[in-house]
């Protein structure tokens, strides 16, 4: 009897001890996942690339500068002044070359200015007229192109830049698992950030500058055939009092 007694003693003792275990347990759980888990801000991705990302930013910086200031010059050139050609039409039917000449300056568009160097040839072969509008023409246009070779060489650079990034964070990868004896995803994650966040800002940048580049080109594109056709009908009009 007094054996049977210690027996249930002994499993009531037992099952307490499992239970306080397990309530440890289940506490430890509770308490692991109500802890806040390890953050990581964009700000804080980008710095474990900083190397790369310094001329990267500066890059980025100026090309967008040089977007929105030949974006402001071009669209200010292109600015179509519907009265223009009428305008000297007359004038030069009444010989009033001056003025035409003067009217030309005042508008100061690169057409206005490929006009203005027509009107100052007249009396000239018509050769001569429009090999002097051609050459105002280029001119104006290459002013227009100003620091665009900026925007070209920056969408190709930059992407290399981030390849430089990449090979910078798969070293340090390698390095890291050198000396910690083993590939860990702690041990390789900061050399993971330099890699791919890299990769990425190169491929950023590359993209603006390229998009940017091109799409002002288009622009100075557009304004040049319109130039061609303003010559064609400035040329028809001195043509005109010989008919």
């Amino acid at each position: 009897m007094l054996s049977f007694i210690l027996q249930i003693t002994n499993t009531v003792a037992s099952m307490a001890a499992d239970s306080n275990s397990a309530q440890t347990a289940v506490a430890g759980i509770q308490t692991a996942t109500e802890l806040p888990p390890n953050e990581m801000h964009v700000f804080d991705i980008v710095a474990q690339a900083w190397v790369i990302m310094i001329p990267l930013s500066i890059l980025l910086l100026m090309s967008i500068y040089v977007m929105v200031e030949r974006l402001l010059t071009i669209s200010k050139a292109s600015k179509k002044n519907a009265t223009l050609l009428p305008s000297l039409k007359d004038m030069i039917n009444n010989g009033n070359l001056d003025n035409a000449r003067n009217m030309c300056k005042n508008v100061n568009t690169p057409e206005s200015m490929m006009l203005e160097q027509g009107i100052s040839r007249i009396g000239q072969s018509m050769t001569e007229i429009r090999e002097s509008m051609d050459k105002s023409a280029s001119a104006e246009l290459s002013s227009l192109e100003k620091n665009m070779s900026i925007l070209n060489i920056t969408g190709r650079i930059a992407p290399m830049f981030g390849f430089i990034g990449t090979i910078i964070g798969v070293i340090e990868i390698f390095y890291k698992i050198s000396v910690a004896k083993t590939v860990e995803i702690d041990v390789i994650s900061s050399g993971l950030y330099v890699k791919m966040v890299s990769s990425c800002g190169g491929l950023v940048v590359g993209v603006i500058a390229f998009v940017g580049y091109h799409w002002l080109n288009a622009r100075i594109d557009k304004l040049s055939h319109r130039m061609e056709a303003t010559q064609i009908q400035f040329l028809d009009i001195l043509n005109e009092p010989s008919k």
